[in-house]
Formats: C-alpha cells, structure tokens, sequence
C-alpha cells in the first residue's frame, strides 16, 4: 500500500464525511492505494457513528474508538502501529488541512528520500494571540533541537513508514515528533509550505495551556533525548562540580582559621561566617545530585529498553 492517512478525531462529527471524501478523491486522482484511520480520542458528539456510518460504505476507512479522551499523542501512537501504508501522513480532522497536499508530500517522501516532511502554515487564520505565542514557542524550539522547521506544531506531515515506527509519541509528545525522529537516526527532515484554511465547523478544541505545556514536554524531551540513556552524565557532573565548590569555601574558611592560630592571632569561629553554611548546603544539594544519577543509572539499567537500538540494514542476516 502506498499511503496511510492517520487523523486524531474529537468532536468533529459535522467535517468528516467531507473530509474523507476529499481525501479519496485526491488520492484516487493520483493513482495512489490509501487507508483512511481515525482515531476517536474520546468524542462526545456523534463522531464514532459518522465514521461507522463512512466504514460500510468506504472499505479504505479504518477506526479506533478510545473509551475517554487522552489526548493527540495517544491517538497518533494508536494509529501509527496500525497503519500498513509505505508513507504515513497525519493531518487534523477540522478541515484547516488541506487534503490537496497529499500528493506533494508522498512524492518528497518517495521521490527526494526525506525521512519526515513537515508542514509550515506560512498564512494562518488563527487569532492574533495564538499566532504570537506560536510564534515564540517554535523559535525556542528551533534553538532547543536545532531542526529548522517554522512550524513544529503543524498537524499535517507526513513520514517514512520505518520513522514512526521507531519511535514512540506519549503525554504530549506529538509537537516534538522531528526531535524524535531526529534523535532515532532519521536526519532528512524537510519542510512545506502548506494551506492553512479557516475553521469551517466546530470550535477549536486547544488553549493558551497547551503554550505551558509545550515549553514543559520541550524541557522533558531535551533531557530524554541527550541524557535518557546515561543520567549520570548530567547529574553526576553537576552534583561533582557543586560538591567541589561547596568544598573550596568550607576549605576556604578553614585555612583561614588555620593561618589565624599559626599567627598566634585571635580566630573568628568558622560558623560565624555565612560562607560556612553556604558551602555546606552546596555540598549537600552535590551530594544528591550525584545520587540521584546513580539512582539513574541503576533503573535504567533494569530497563527492558537500555539496549533498545534502532537497526538501518543487516547482511545474511
């Protein structure tokens, strides 16, 4: 099969029979086999029974009911592990992505080799304020990961079938999807200018709180990915160095004494001094922090994934 188009569905019942059918029509135009998968994150309208309704009628088309709502991570892993497509494209389900991109995006995939091709609504219709802070989020971004893309957060890519599955999307990991597959090995990571249309049906469903969490998820995605495999290597020199200072003032202080009492002079009591117990908590918070990459260490070493490695080719093998 040639495409799978995976799309996180909730509270969207009024746009998906359009939004299948434009999809069908634009890949039938272009000659291409396609699976359409919508994953139900939980809908409380009549989404499951519209997408029942499209099933009988449209053998392409797959679904995945989740009990409750757990979010876009949740459904994109759901759908990843069922797809069947060489490339794998996500879109959202409120018919702001347009599903005339489709065919450009297969042939980057195919044809120029790109491992994940990215989408950059250049012209967007969302309110002032969510453009800002989209804005900032993505220029943070850029710096934290160093992928030059203008839209991290964009629903619609599209993948290698062997990028998403190696790699696993939870809690709200799915805006940080090129750092992951980055970090996995899959370096050509491209971009596309794509069209971003206004909101036809519906309300969106995201606030200002997802601007919280992705700084959040963008800090915890930075430690995973550079220290995930060996925490020592950041606590543990962070722990030394703190306990290394914190040991140079409390010496510091007791030299001093020392020349003090050699000089037959009178010497201040060393707790006198707030350097004392300054270098001392220093010396303390070291201490943890050496501990807690020991601790590290030892969990990851119970890990069933610390020798998890992801393989590009074997020969007679």
């Amino acid at each position: 099969m040639d495409l799978s188009v995976v799309i996180p569905v909730y509270n969207e019942e009024e746009s998906l029979s359009e939004l299948a059918e434009w999809i069908e029509k634009v890949c039938t135009t272009s000659g291409l086999s396609f699976e359409i998968i919508f994953i139900d994150d939980g809908s409380t309208d009549g989404s499951w029974e519209t997408i029942s309704a499209l099933s009988g009628s449209k053998s392409f088309l797959k679904g995945v009911r989740f009990r409750r709502n757990y979010g876009k991570a949740a459904a994109l892993h759901t759908g990843f592990a069922r797809t069947q497509g060489d490339v794998v494209i996500t879109m959202d389900s409120d018919l702001q992505d347009s599903p005339d991109e489709i065919p450009e995006l297969y042939r980057m995939i195919k044809d120029e080799g790109y491992h994940l091709v990215s989408g950059w609504k250049k012209k967007r219709y969302d309110p002032f304020i969510k453009r800002t802070t989209s804005k900032i989020y993505n220029m943070t971004a850029r710096m934290a990961s160093g992928i030059k893309l203008h839209d991290f957060n964009c629903g619609l890519k599209a993948y290698r079938s062997d990028v998403i599955k190696s790699i696993e999307v939870y809690g709200e990991m799915h805006r940080y999807i090129p750092m992951l597959a980055k970090e996995a090995g899959f370096k050509k990571i491209g971009e596309k200018v794509v069209e971003h249309r206004k909101r036809k049906y519906g309300y969106t469903k995201y606030g200002l709180d997802r601007f919280v969490k992705g700084y959040l998820d963008l800090l915890t995605i930075g430690f995973i990915t550079r220290f995930g495999k060996s925490p020592m290597h950041l606590f543990g020199l962070l722990g030394t160095l703190m306990f290394v200072a914190g040991f140079i003032m409390a010496g510091y202080l007791g030299i001093r004494k020392l020349v003090f009492v050699h000089q037959g002079l009178r010497a201040p009591l060393v707790t006198d001094s707030p350097y004392f117990y300054i270098g001392l908590i220093v010396m303390v918070i070291g201490t943890l922090l050496f501990l807690t990459g020991f601790l590290g260490e030892l969990i990851n070493r119970n890990s069933a994934e610390r020798n998890s490695y992801i393989i590009k080719d074997t020969i007679n093998l």
